[in-house]
């Protein structure tokens, strides 16, 4: 399974999820968002995923991000 995690190094969360998958051995590509490119395609996703619904009305940005090829995901942990 290919794993791309969206986040940034700054965000506690995102820490934990990198930290996580890297004890666990799990293979990722991390996104950093404070890229203004990966910036460009995390707010594409967030924009139009219903996804993030719930997290833009709570004034959230929805870090980290995870995708797979089973689809995305705000649960990081539901791959451990």
């Amino acid at each position: 399974m290919r794993i791309k995690v969206y986040g940034t190094t700054q965000c506690p969360d995102t820490q934990a999820c990198l930290r996580a998958y890297e004890s666990k051995g799990l293979p990722f590509d991390f996104e950093d968002i404070t890229q203004l490119p990966t910036l460009k395609a995390f707010l594409a996703i967030r924009d139009t995923d219903p996804l993030y619904d719930a997290v833009k009305q709570t004034g959230g940005v929805g870090i980290p991000l995870v995708v797979t090829d089973d689809g995305r995901t705000l649960d990081w942990e539901s791959l451990l």
